[in-house]
């Protein structure tokens, strides 16, 4: 009933559903998503707590920054179930289509660069 709670708790956020939208196409920086849904990095960190808390998503640290992914293989069976109905559902959606579009200008950016002037805001 916990991990159902959690997923639950997870998707039930626009913002989180744009993460995870977001990162289907692999690993970004936490300055990378912040840059892509313009939120602070603090409002950012939360969203992809709880993301961890219901382990949709896998992190990791290199030097300063830390690297998020869908967990994929690693989570359980019944996040990656709701990750498939959360793809069915929004893949039509606006939002999520011009964050497709915004996130490859994202990409193109330095990445160091975007996470220094994120740690300047």
């Amino acid at each position: 009933m916990r991990a159902l709670m959690r997923i639950t708790k997870a998707l039930a956020d626009e913002n989180r559903v744009r993460i995870l939208m977001a990162l289907r196409g692999g690993e970004l920086c936490v300055c990378q998503i912040t840059e892509l849904l313009g939120l602070s990095p603090s409002t950012i960190s939360s969203h992809l707590a709880i993301l961890y808390g219901a382990e949709m998503v896998v992190s990791r640290k290199k030097g300063r920054w830390i690297y998020y992914r869908l967990a994929e293989g690693d989570g359980p069976k019944e996040a990656a179930g709701a990750m498939d109905w959360v793809c069915a559902c929004v893949k039509r959606d606006p939002q999520v289509i011009a964050d497709a579009a915004q996130l490859k200008i994202v990409l193109k950016q330095d990445a160091s660069e975007l996470c220094k002037r994120q740690c300047r805001k």
